[in-house]
Formats: structure tokens, C-alpha cells, sequence
């Protein structure tokens, strides 16, 4: 087997942290020692010992003269753990192959540096482009002090998300449903406006649970006023809701407040500042569920990282009858923004579809 061959399985180790150890990065390790597996692991919860550790420990004494396959450059200073540097150099291991250098400025190259004066051979970019986009979130988060922002939505064969009546319960089938409840369960936040609040009413909680429990984000000018009951009040002790809103139109959001909600008012309510307040808040991971005119606010910004479609198989018509996103849009084709990595999914009856937006700039 290669140095590839190992760095993927690294990486096939490290996606199994997804959810459970943001805002940190999902990392991966394999220890092997003349060709063979000796200890692997990955990141497994934040604040836990981190992938390197992990192998390190399932290897034991075999672990020295071995190889150590690490999807991101080892940390080499003192966080909710110890440095994994000293854990690979008191390991004996020989070899270090990284697929990437850790872009936090408390390690950003220093980690490979301290293993190479320390006589370790170290090997860099096996499997880069992998490990970057793995961790296209935690890399976004870093440059740009933002979330990653996933949009989701469920329409029609012909591109509806609801009748010209509103009605769009249940435009997908159970086995589409469950599968958007586990992309939930893997948030730090999900974003609807106002106007989906008002015509679905939702909850907004991953059912079952996941591994993370998401803030219940509404976005809203103030111009209209929130309703005074509704399922995310009344299940604001069960997990957090925040109102981010014009601040000219503060005082029409006091009544959340006062049953529990967060508020944050905005000088500028554009899709910019609010990514900055969610980044503000650490949040690596954001859904935004809807409706058309905050998917398009996101979109005219080129503020959407990721995609997620749920289609089913299903005319719904008319003219007036809402699409998944509004906005201003493009005005030439040429422009429209290209999905990368497109993968199709059946889930019943539905096809699900997920990819990466090229525009939007990662890795």
C-alpha cells in the first residue's frame, strides 16, 4: 500500500468526528510499521484527545520506528489537550505524513517544524486536496470568520416548494425526512425567516437526536411583529432559540426575550453581518431551511457553501406557487452558480442531492 492508500483510510477515520467535535477540525491517524496497521483513530468528541493520540495509544510499543498517517499537521500547543507533538516524538514514531498543515495560527506549520528538529522525516500534501475538503468548514471558519452555510430545501419535480396556497406538508416522503433530520443533528444552527415561521410553524430539532444540538435561528426585519405563540416558544426550554433582527425594530422582538429566546438586533441586516454574528458565536455549521427570500438573501451574497435537495417525484404548478430560491438572482446564464461534487442519492420514492458551491471560494 502507498502513503495515499493509508492517508485516505485517515481520512475515512477522521469523517467519523463529523458533528461531534466542532468547532475543532475532524482529524484521522494510522500507525504502521512495516506494512501493517498497527493503531488507528480519529477525533472522536471536542475536547477529547486528539486522533494522534488515539492510534498512538492502540499501537502501544509498536508504535516506535513506525509511520504515522495524520490527515492535519499535529497541534504543538496547549488547548483542552497536550500537544500531539510530544505524543509522536516520546512514541518513537520515524515518519510523519500529513496531509495538510493546520491553518490556527497557535500551530500553522510550527507542529511539522518541532517534529523535524526533533529527527522525525516528515512528509507533507498526501491527500490534500481530500483533507481540505473534509474540513472546508473548520478552514472557512478560520479564513473568514464565518460559518459554513448548508442550504436545504424540498420541492417538487418541477421546482415548487409549495401550492400558491402555501400548503407544503409533506412535498417528500419519510425516508427524505429522516435523512434531513440527521443533517440537523450535525448543526450548530438553523436559520429560517420570518415568513417561514408563519407558514409552517416549525420545531426545528433533529427527531431523533444528533450529535449536536442546533440553536433555532429566525431572521426577521421587525417591520412585521413575531406571533406570540408558536412551537419554537414553546419549546425554548428544549433547545435555543436566537432572533437576529434590525435593531430600528428592537423593541417588537422583547416579547421572545422575555419567554426565553436570545435577541440580537443588527444595524445591518444583510447576509454578510448576520454570517458574522453566527461566526462570532463559533458556530462552524449552518442550515438554512428556508424560505425563498433568506435562501436568496444568502444566495445574491454568495454566502451559500453547500447545497441539499430533496426532490420528489411530484407536479405541483402555478404560476404563483414559491421556487426554493428567491432573491434577486443572476441575469445571464453564464452566471449561474455551479454545484461541484454532485452526488445523487435515492431515499424512497425521492432523489436526494448534495454538492459544493464552485463560487463561493473554498478549497
Amino acid at each position: 500500500m502507498t502513503d495515499l492508500d493509508y492517508i485516505t483510510r485517515a481520512l475515512e477515520l477522521a469523517a467519523r468526528g463529523r458533528g461531534f467535535v466542532e468547532p475543532n477540525p475532524m482529524v484521522g491517524a494510522v500507525v504502521v510499521r512495516d506494512g501493517v496497521v498497527v493503531g488507528e483513530g480519529w477525533h472522536e468528541r471536542y475536547g477529547e484527545a486528539h486522533a494522534e493520540v488515539n492510534a498512538l495509544k492502540r499501537a502501544g510499543e509498536k508504535a516506535r520506528g513506525a509511520t504515522l498517517y495524520v490527515t492535519l499537521e499535529p497541534c504543538c500547543h496547549h488547548g483542552k489537550t497536550p500537544p500531539c507533538t510530544d505524543a509522536v516524538i516520546a512514541a518513537g514514531i520515524r515518519r510523519v505524513v500529513a496531509s495538510m498543515r493546520d491553518p490556527f495560527a497557535a500551530v500553522a506549520g510550527r507542529g511539522l517544524i518541532i517534529l523535524r528538529e526533533a529527527g522525525v522525516e516528515v512528509v507533507e500534501d498526501i491527500g490534500g486536496p481530500a483533507a481540505r475538503s473534509l474540513n472546508a468548514p473548520y478552514l472557512t471558519f478560520l479564513r473568514a470568520g464565518r460559518p459554513w452555510i448548508h442550504g436545504k430545501w424540498a420541492m417538487s419535480l418541477d421546482g415548487k416548494i409549495a401550492s400558491f396556497t402555501g400548503s407544503s406538508q409533506w412535498i417528500t416522503s419519510d425516508s427524505a425526512r429522516a435523512n434531513a433530520h440527521e443533517l440537523r443533528g450535525r448543526m450548530d444552527g438553523i436559520l429560517i425567516g420570518r415568513g417561514t415561521l408563519a407558514t409552517d410553524d416549525p420545531i426545528l430539532t433533529a427527531r431523533p437526536a444528533g450529535p449536536r444540538q442546533a440553536t433555532r435561528i429566525v431572521l426577521t426585519s421587525g417591520q412585521t411583529p413575531l406571533p406570540d405563540t408558536c412551537r419554537l416558544l414553546q419549546t425554548v426550554d428544549e433547545a435555543p432559540v436566537l432572533v437576529i433582527g434590525d435593531s430600528k425594530y428592537a423593541n417588537r422582538f422583547e416579547h421572545w426575550r422575555q419567554r426565553g429566546a436570545e435577541i440580537v438586533a443588527l444595524p445591518e441586516l444583510d447576509a454578510g453581518s448576520i454570517a458574522a454574528e453566527l461566526g462570532r458565536r463559533r458556530m462552524t455549521n449552518v442550515l438554512i431551511e428556508g424560505g425563498p427570500r433568506t435562501l436568496g438573501t444568502f444566495m445574491d451574497a454568495r454566502l451559500i457553501d453547500e447545497v441539499h435537495a430533496y426532490i420528489a417525484p411530484k407536479l405541483i404548478g402555478g404560476e404563483t406557487a414559491p421556487s426554493a430560491i428567491g432573491g434577486q438572482g443572476i441575469a445571464k446564464i453564464d452566471d449561474a452558480l455551479m454545484i461541484r461534487d454532485w452526488k445523487w442519492e435515492s431515499l424512497g420514492a425521492d432523489l436526494y442531492g448534495n454538492g459544493r458551491v464552485v463560487a463561493s471560494g473554498q478549497e
